[in-house]
């Protein structure tokens, strides 16, 4: 089934959905994108085709899902993806809704069931859109992706393969949500490892970047860097996330949280020295 005939709207036009959109116009889709700030509209109009929501074609088949989410007093909200869905719901009549935005486990099947009545087919392939090097780990990388039912599954399969981008597909769709969560959540207590291992070469008057050298020769390690701290936004609101997930089940995540207060602490370090000059 090629799905090129399908014009495609993608929602969402910031660091992740803009290159979206522009890599699947260069494969040869008819792409419409649509954000609910001027601004990322206009950064995005000398690319792609852009408007209001009411200037999305009404035969766009394809939906894509990269609006942000956001975690606050460590709760997901992930209210972006659920207006978005609601709207496509409302105004369309898709073939395929899929969310690359990052989201907890539950929600895609939620939206599944209260906001498309089970009746649009729903996919999840959370997006490892990186831009700090988007030639190497940009759109067209290997993704995994989840569906709500076979139909959702094959479409999405094809559109992917069509598009070039490789995917893992898992079953049931939650597994995609919490692969994603997973990753990022890896990633963190990686880096808050390596964090407190400074501090303890610092104590101890080790020299950290030639333990970290020494150690990465061994086939199974591979320490992190210690820089200046976890920022932006993915790796510290996705283990809240996977924090959530264990906390909204009765489960208290030790090595999760630590990881976090092990981040604080180094941050601490880092900026006390400067408080004395």
């Amino acid at each position: 089934m090629n799905t090129r005939k399908n014009p495609v709207c993608v929602v969402g036009l910031g660091t992740v959905g803009l290159p979206t959109a522009a890599y699947l116009q260069s494969v040869g889709y008819d792409v419409f994108g649509y954000d609910i700030s001027p601004r990322a509209l206009e950064r995005a109009k000398t690319q792609i085709r852009v408007g209001d929501f009411s200037e999305i074609p009404s035969d766009s088949k394809i939906f894509v899902i990269c609006v942000s989410t956001t975690c606050v007093e460590d709760k997901p909200v992930v209210t972006n993806v659920y207006d978005a869905c609601s709207k496509v719901a409302d105004g369309f009549d898709p073939r395929l809704v899929v969310i690359e935005s990052t989201v907890p486990v539950g929600t895609c099947r939620d939206i599944y069931q209260s906001i498309l009545d089970s009746r649009v087919n729903l996919a999840h392939v959370p997006h490892r859109y990186w831009p700090e090097d988007p030639l190497r780990h940009g759109v067209p990388q290997l993704r995994v992706a989840g569906a709500v039912n076979v139909e959702s599954s094959i479409i999405t399969r094809d559109f992917y393969a069509d598009a070039g981008i490789p995917v893992f597909q898992v079953d049931p769709i939650e597994i995609a949500e919490m692969s994603k969560i997973v990753e990022n959540a890896y990633r963190y207590v990686q880096i808050a490892f390596t964090e407190e291992l400074k501090l303890i070469c610092d104590r101890n008057n080790i020299n950290f970047r030639t333990l970290r050298h020494a150690c990465n020769t061994k086939w199974n390690v591979e320490l992190p860097e210690a820089r200046t701290g976890i920022g932006g936004t993915c790796l510290p609101k996705d283990i809240r996330y996977l924090i959530h997930a264990a906390r909204s089940k009765g489960l208290q995540p030790d090595i999760l949280l630590s990881a976090i207060q092990a981040n604080k602490k180094y941050v601490e370090q880092l900026v006390q020295p400067l408080c004395y000059t």
